[in-house]
C-alpha cells in the first residue's frame, strides 16, 4: 500500500470538505493482509509450478515411452525387412525351383504322349482289334453274296458280328449293331434256296452214270419161277423145273424204244463222259445262279437219258427225276448288299480316329 502524498501547495485556498475523510488504517493491519496475498501468490505460483513440473514429467515420461516404442518399431521394422528380404529371396528360390519343375513335368508329359501315340499305333486297342474283325466278318459276308450268292453263309456271318459285338457292349457300337440288325433283316426276307443239297444230288447223280444200263441193254424182267409143293413128287418137281427153262429159251416182249440206238464201246464210254460233263456244267452254273445255263444243260442231259439209257433202270429214273424238279426251282434271286453295315463301319472307324482314345 502507498502512503498517502501530502497536498500540494497550491495559491487556491483550500475547498470546505463536505464529507469528513475515513480514518485510515492502523499500521499493524497492513503486513497481515499483504503477506496473506504473498503467501497465496506463492501457493498459486508452487502449485502452478507442481503442476507444471508433473505435466513436464508426464511429458518427458510420454516422450520417453513414445522414444522407446519408436525404437521398437523401428527395430521391429528393420527385421521384418530383413525377414522378408529373406523370405522374397525364399520365394524367388521356391519359384526358380517350380518353374524348372514345370519345364521337367511338361517334357515329361510330351514323351508320354509320344509314347502313348507309339504304343497306340503299334498295338491296337480293344476296340480297334473289334472294329477289324468286324470288317473282315462284312467283307466276307458281302464276298458270299455278291460271288456265291450263298444268302445263308452271309447271314451267319452276320449273326457272329453282331455276338462279337454284344459280348463287347460298348455304347458307341449302337449304330452299328442296329445297320447289321436291318441288314440281318433284308437276308432272312430272301426265299430259300438250297444250293448245297442241289449240288450234291447232282454230285450223286454224275457218280452213279458209269452204273446206269443203256437201252438196248434192256432185257425183259425174269419170270418169277413158280413155286414147287413139296409134297409133290420128285418126278412131277423135276418136270416142272424143265418146264421153266424151256419157257426162258424164247420169249418176245415191246420195248418202249423201238429205234433205240446200238454204240460200240468207245461211244458208250463217250457218251458216259458227255453227259458227266453236261451235269457237271449244270453244277456251275447252279453255283452261279445262271438260270438258263442251268435249265439247258439239264434238258440236255435229260434227253440223252431218254434215249440212250434204260429208263425203266431205278438209276435212271432217279436221275430223271431230280432232273425234273431241278428245272422248275427258281435260282434268280435278287441279293441284297451290305453297304448299309459296311457304311456304318467306316463311320466308326472315321469318328474314333478324329476323336480322342
Amino acid at each position: 500500500m502507498t502512503e498517502p502524498q501530502p497536498a500540494l501547495l497550491t495559491s487556491e485556498p483550500p475547498r470546505p470538505v463536505a464529507d469528513e475523510v475515513a480514518p485510515p488504517r492502523p499500521r499493524h493491519e497492513r503486513p497481515a493482509g499483504a503477506l496473506t496475498r504473498r503467501i497465496a501468490l506463492l501457493l498459486l505460483a508452487a502449485a502452478l509450478g507442481g503442476l507444471w513440473l508433473m505435466q513436464y514429467r508426464d511429458t518427458q515420461n510420454l516422450r520417453d515411452e513414445v522414444s522407446k516404442q519408436l525404437a521398437d518399431a523401428e527395430r521391429k521394422n528393420i527385421e521384418t525387412r530383413a525377414f522378408a528380404s529373406k523370405a522374397q529371396e525364399s520365394v524367388q528360390e521356391v519359384q526358380a525351383k517350380i518353374a524348372l519343375l514345370e519345364a521337367r513335368l511338361a517334357e515329361a508329359q510330351t514323351q508320354q504322349a509320344a509314347l502313348d501315340a507309339l504304343y497306340r499305333d503299334l498295338t491296337p486297342s480293344r476296340d480297334d482289334f473289334t472294329l477289324n474283325e468286324i470288317e473282315q466278318i462284312l467283307l466276307l459276308a458281302s464276298q458270299q453274296l455278291q460271288l456265291a450268292g450263298n444268302a445263308q453263309t452271309a447271314l451267319a456271318a452276320l449273326q457272329t458280328a453282331d455276338a462279337r459285338l454284344q459280348r463287347n457292349d460298348r455304347p458307341q457300337f449302337i449304330g452299328l449293331r442296329r445297320a447289321i440288325a436291318r441288314d440281318m433283316d433284308r437276308l432272312k426276307a430272301l426265299p430259300y434256296v438250297d444250293l448245297t443239297g442241289m449240288s450234291l444230288r447232282l454230285d450223286q447223280i454224275i457218280s452213279g452214270i458209269d452204273r446206269l444200263p443203256f437201252a438196248f441193254e434192256e432185257r425183259p424182267a425174269a419170270a418169277a419161277a413158280s413155286p414147287s409143293a413139296p409134297d409133290l413128287p420128285a418126278w412131277r418137281r423135276i418136270l416142272g423145273a424143265f418146264a421153266n427153262d424151256l419157257r426162258q429159251l424164247v420169249r418176245i416182249e415191246s420195248l418202249e424204244l423201238s429205234d433205240a440206238p446200238l454204240l460200240a464201246p468207245a461211244q458208250q464210254y463217250f457218251l458216259r463222259e458227255n453227259l458227266k460233263l453236261r451235269l457237271l456244267s449244270a453244277r456251275l452254273a447252279l453255283l452261279a445262279r445262271d438260270a438258263a445255263s442251268f435249265r439247258a444243260d439239264l434238258k440236255a442231259a435229260e434227253e440223252w437219258l431218254r434215249r440212250y439209257f434204260d429208263v425203266k433202270a431205278k438209276g435212271t429214273q432217279v436221275a430223271l427225276t431230280t432232273i425234273k424238279q431241278f428245272q422248275t426251282s427258281e435260282l434268280t434271286i435278287e441279293m441284297p448288299d451290305l453297304s448299309g453295315s459296311l457304311t456304318a463301319l467306316r463311320s466308326q472307324r472315321l469318328a474314333r480316329d478324329r476323336g480322342p482314345r
